[in-house]
């Protein structure tokens, strides 16, 4: 089943969270335009959890405090030295998804609690 933005349900990283929706293209730190990048740091810091995050897929979600849509986020716009867990408190700032920019990601995502499980750092091999 294909949803708005032209992926299948199918590529979630986790086919629990079939309903979660990847942006397409999917836009990183390193193609995002100058302008977008000043449109999110100019809005405010949000807080939300993690709600999945797939080191080997480069992305994730992260489910608002305030409620609403979960928010994706992809690996490069990940700030610290430990790889999300599922409820990891974090807080991040929204940016406009191009071409409409109807839509949002999370960006400059960093974790401030971490879960109780253990936490495996970027630079350790996944295991």
């Amino acid at each position: 089943m294909s949803n708005d933005y032209g992926f299948n349900s199918d590529d979630s990283p986790n086919k629990s969270n079939s309903h979660l929706q990847l942006p397409s293209p999917i836009i990183t730190r390193r193609t995002r335009t100058a302008s977008t990048s000043e449109r999110a740091l100019g809005n405010p810091l949000e807080s939300g959890k993690i709600k999945s995050f797939c080191r080997e897929r480069g992305h994730g979600f992260v489910t608002p405090v305030k409620g609403g849509e979960d928010l994706f986020v992809h690996i490069s716009d990940v700030e610290g030295e430990y790889v999300p867990l599922p409820g990891d408190e974090v807080i991040y700032r929204l940016c406009p998804i191009p071409p409409k920019f109807e839509k949002n990601q999370a960006v400059h995502v960093k974790i401030i609690h971490l879960t109780p499980e253990k936490h495996v750092k970027w630079d350790e091999p996944p295991k």
